[in-house]
């Protein structure tokens, strides 16, 4: 069976074709597996996160400064350029730092899709080498990028440019995830591949990409909470699309490949 490199270099001469209609109802049915589990996970993570951010917020300005105002005024304040890049790397940083755990809602799809058990810890399966590191710069790589640009824009007043820049780099590589954890990638191959990939079937693609983020979004609007259950249907989305594209390697060892492959 062919590599992943090879498959794109076939992709990049011959293009390929891919059906909306049965890659939704595929991404559908792998959601609908998944949808509980993760909702709860996502919960019970959001919670701790809150939790601890508000400590840490009270503990550095105290209890008494955490009100309306103080929120207000952290929002209003200008920031300095030593400041705002301050804020961009940190931002990112923290972006890339919680990129296995979105990973980890792909494992959560490839196992409901192969009937396989699955549970808590499979969502920091990728909290391990070698695909840490490799998840960890691909998406350092892309926050730096993102926030930088609309850093930049917000401060000339251009704030929506700025969202719609940092929209169209996720649609770009908007494969680059899976590109990694299932086509043993590494971070900048995985970066390039998808950009080649989208571009070869652009239409269909941003199609896919604006379905599943828009199935991701339904559980806003009957209940807020609700988002909570609907938001990994756009890990379903990626996942379904990238196997309606590529097949999987076999018989090869995924800890010697991923740092190793070079796109030609």
């Amino acid at each position: 069976m062919k590599s992943t490199l090879d498959q794109i270099e076939d992709i990049k001469k011959n293009g390929y074709t891919i059906d909306f209609g049965s890659t939704f109802n595929y991404a559908f049915e792998n959601y609908k597996k998944i949808a509980l589990y993760s909702g709860l996970i996502i919960l019970v993570f959001s919670i701790v996160v809150g939790v601890l951010a508000l400590g840490l917020a009270t503990t550095y300005y105290g209890v008494g400064a955490i009100n309306k105002e103080f929120i207000q005024s952290l929002e209003n304040q200008k920031l300095t350029y030593a400041q705002q890049l301050l804020s961009v790397v940190g931002i990112s940083v923290f972006a890339a730092l919680l990129a296995p755990f979105g990973a980890g809602f792909l494992k959560m799809a490839d196992c409901a899709d192969k009937d396989e058990e699955f549970n808590v810890s499979t969502i920091f399966t990728y909290y391990k080498a070698p695909y840490f590191t490799q998840l960890f710069i691909m998406a350092l790589i892309l926050g730096l990028i993102s926030n930088a640009i609309a850093t930049a824009l917000d401060s000339l007043g251009i704030i929506l440019l700025g969202n719609a820049i940092s929209a169209f780099i996720s649609y770009f590589t908007f494969l680059a995830m899976p590109l990694v954890v299932f086509g043993n990638l590494n971070a900048v191959d995985a970066l390039k591949s998808s950009i080649i990939v989208v571009t070869k079937n652009p239409l269909l693609i941003f199609a896919l990409f604006v379905t599943g983020f828009l199935g991701s979004l339904v559980g806003i609007f009957g209940c807020c909470i609700g988002i909570l259950f609907t938001v990994v249907f756009n890990s379903s989305m990626t996942y379904a699309t990238y196997f309606s594209i590529f097949t999987v390697e076999d018989d090869k060892d995924v800890i010697d490949s991923i740092g190793q492959s070079d796109l030609e």
